[in-house]
């Protein structure tokens, strides 16, 4: 006897948008959809008046692009009186199998209230941090762009603890404070750092979706690539300039031969 057939109801399941860090049109949208995920899930922290995404949240943007976070290594380099540990994290392109990243960082007790935290807790923050600094790396400008800072919230809790106990003071209200037996010499010496952090102007978020889609123009080799974006965003504005218009000459000559060639 024949017994009638049972449909099967296949469910559909949700289509996950994925995107590709070569293209400036789709980490715009990325942008968009980063903006809106860390705003609902609160994964963010405001450090005086500014807001600052957690390492949830630089992960999720990774996620989005294929770029997933693989520890390398974890050394124990605490000493009699102080419990310390490294921490160093590649990033992993899913879709090319390449390092595209790295991420070194350190936790202590001695910061800031972490006196009493167990050796497990500092190995496991160096951890985090690295992360967070891993991503920072590749992905600071599309965190910038979301409208949030572009550093990792835990690497703020590392960095901002003597900048909340002792602030800054501005170059010019340094030099009126030293005394007037100081010499000009010891004066220009004591400023020049400050002069010159002050003037480097990185590369505009105009710039690097600039550099981003010459670099996806089928020309450019896919070493060429990954070797421009690695350092993306240590480019200057000057740098990235430059960047931009050897891109385009070679963009040019290489497409000059290949219609030669036809």
């Amino acid at each position: 006897m024949n017994q009638p057939n049972k449909e099967t109801k296949v469910q559909k399941k949700p289509k996950v948008e994925s995107y590709d860090i070569a293209k400036s049109d789709e980490t715009l949208h990325l942008a968009v959809d980063l903006a809106k995920f860390i705003k609902e899930n609160r994964l963010y922290q405001n450090i005086q008046g500014k807001e600052y995404v957690n390492v949830e949240g630089w992960q999720y943007a990774g996620s989005r692009l294929g770029i997933l976070p693989v520890m390398e290594h974890v050394v124990n380099i605490s000493t009699d009186d102080e419990i310390k540990y490294q921490a160093k994290v590649n990033l992993l392109d899913l879709r090319s199998q390449q390092v595209v990243g790295a991420g070194f960082a350190i936790c202590s007790n001695r910061e800031q209230g972490k006196k009493y935290y167990q050796e497990f807790a500092i190995a496991s923050m160096a951890q985090t941090r690295a992360i967070g600094k891993a991503y920072r790396n590749i992905l600071a400008w599309i965190i910038r762009a979301a409208g949030y800072e572009p550093t990792p919230a835990e690497e703020m809790d590392y960095s901002g603890n003597e900048q909340t106990a002792k602030p800054a003071v501005p170059t010019e209200k340094k030099a009126t404070m030293k005394s007037s037996t100081a010499t000009t010499a010891e004066k220009s010496v004591s400023e020049e750092p400050a002069e010159q952090a002050a003037s480097v102007r990185y590369a505009s978020a105009k710039q690097k979706e600039e550099i981003i889609r010459l670099l996806n123009n089928p020309t450019i080799t896919r070493q060429e690539k990954t070797k421009m974006l690695l350092n993306i965003n240590r480019f200057d504005e000057e740098r990235a300039s430059q960047a931009i218009d050897k891109l385009k000459k070679v963009i040019e000559e290489r497409e000059d031969g290949q219609s030669a060639a036809a």
